[in-house]
């Protein structure tokens, strides 16, 4: 048997030391020297293959210049398109333009029998017909347009009308029927109740849901009542019976939100499984399953045209689907924050999507970006809007916003007054809607009472004029 070789403790300390040191300082992660010669070779394969198709016409145009340069013996003289600074605002420009194989130059020739010329003008090239193969091409001067800001629109301030209470749990949702006589709501108590729109007396109790009712939808083509809640369950009642007819079972968790197709008979629901479903209204068939977001959908919405479905959700993106195909369009990331609602225009092809940091516009059906409406910086859990062009937003803190929807300007704002007995933390908003004819906004809210707003009809534009400070440099923040 070999005898072991023994060090001193000094040693094998040094020795740790180096391993350590060669394992964690040493240079092996380091990149290579940079080779300057590899560098601009590496650059010029880039330059070339990005640029090779225009490289010709540039090199045509600078040796058109020189050539230029060289006819006129003046190399100082501008040869672009300046602000005028150089001759134009002192002594007049005659502007005079040739053409080459490369693109065409325009020329300043000083001329001082023309007068100065003051007014802000912008340069336009006019192609004239029969003028491709080359000659004199001429440039037109056209003022420049002051960019215009839209004023908004004078809106009557809204006030509280009457105040309905007859729930016993935090109302969650509400709708309105097409012929505007009745409404219907949902809350905690696991109770849907009809109310009457004009007197605001109770009309009917349908009980049969056993958690929270989240949200509720009314046929306009048929005398049915769609109702969604945390139990999992969407149910279809039959409103000559008032009793559940069927039910659409699939969902895995709670249903948050639901939707009638305007005119097919098709029923989307969304919830807490991070998907958003498609059903046959008569046969009850899970037609499509949306998936594709990555948290609770909270929002569905439905219309007739592309895109027919829109869906937003607490992963702070909004999507948009194709009903047809059951796949999603398009995806909309620009919110920061979970999108707690989504409400369509009734009468422009637009939507809007709500979230702590900002309200968003978007035109169909591409979703193309239209502005920021900011300010509500609660959590929003609702929006309504009206053909007037009122966009109303609901705040979980009681706070209610209403904005000119072309603009984004806020007309006004205030917050929803508490039941007597309920506590200052109990004013939240969870759902609002206006009736058909747009003049009633109604809202549920969590002191367990539905609040119904009307316009102020003695208010006038000098009573409560515009207050409007346009933004001159609006940032379109994504």
């Amino acid at each position: 048997m070999e005898d072991v070789q023994k060090h001193s403790v000094h040693t094998l300390i040094f020795r740790s030391l180096k391993r350590t040191h060669d394992l964690f300082v040493s240079n092996q992660g380091n990149l290579p020297d940079i080779d300057d010669r590899l560098e601009k070779l590496r650059r010029s394969i880039k330059a070339s293959d990005t640029y090779g198709l225009v490289l010709d016409r540039a090199n045509k145009t600078m040796d058109a210049k020189k050539l230029s340069a060289m006819q006129n013996g003046d190399p100082e003289r501008p040869l672009a398109i300046t602000d005028g600074s150089m001759g134009l605002a002192a002594t007049g420009a005659d502007l005079s333009a040739t053409a080459s194989e490369g693109g065409a130059m325009v020329r300043y020739s000083r001329d001082k029998e023309k007068s100065s010329c003051n007014t802000t003008v912008s340069l336009v090239r006019a192609s004239m017909p029969g003028n491709s193969s080359g000659g004199v091409i001429n440039v037109h001067l056209i003022p420049k347009k002051a960019a215009s800001i839209p004023k908004p629109k004078w809106h009557a301030p809204w006030k509280l009308s009457r105040v309905i209470s007859g729930h016993l749990g935090w109302v969650r949702c509400i709708a309105v029927e097409p012929g505007n006589e009745w409404f219907a709501t949902g809350a905690g108590d696991r109770v849907i109740k009809i109310w009457d729109l004009a007197s605001g007396k109770l009309k009917l109790s349908l009980t049969g849901h056993v958690s929270t009712v989240r949200g509720v939808a009314v046929s306009a083509k048929h005398p049915y009542l769609f109702s969604c809640g945390e139990d999992r369950q969407v149910k279809c009642w039959d409103l000559e019976y008032n009793k559940v007819i069927r039910h659409y079972h699939g969902h895995l968790s709670a249903v948050y939100s639901l939707a009638l197709h305007p005119t097919i008979d098709v029923l989307a629901t969304s919830g807490r499984d991070s998907t958003a479903r498609i059903w046959d209204m008569r046969t009850k068939a899970n037609v499509h399953t949306l998936t594709g977001h990555t948290n609770t959908v909270a929002s569905v919405v439905a219309q007739a045209t592309k895109p027919q479905i829109i869906t937003g959700s607490h992963d702070s993106t909004v999507r948009l689907w194709d009903l047809a195909a059951g796949k999603s369009l398009c995806t909309l990331t620009n919110h920061k924050k979970s999108v707690r609602s989504i409400v369509l225009h009734p009468s422009l092809y637009m939507f809007a999507s709500a979230s702590p940091d900002n309200i968003k516009q978007w035109r169909c059906p591409e979703g193309n970006f239209v502005q920021n409406i900011s300010g509500h910086t609660a959590i929003v859990n609702c929006m309504a809007a009206n053909t007037d062009g009122v966009l109303v937003s609901g705040g979980d803190n009681g706070t209610m916003f209403f904005w000119d929807w072309r603009t984004g300007y806020n007309f006004q704002r205030f917050q929803a007054p508490v039941q007597p007995g309920s506590m200052d933390s109990e004013a939240g908003i969870f759902a609002m809607c206006f009736d058909q004819s747009g003049t009633r906004l109604i809202t549920a809210e969590a002191d367990k009472t539905i609040k119904v707003y009307k316009e102020d009809d003695e208010a006038s534009e000098e009573t409560h004029p515009v207050n409007w400070r346009p933004e001159l440099l609006k940032r379109r923040k994504f």
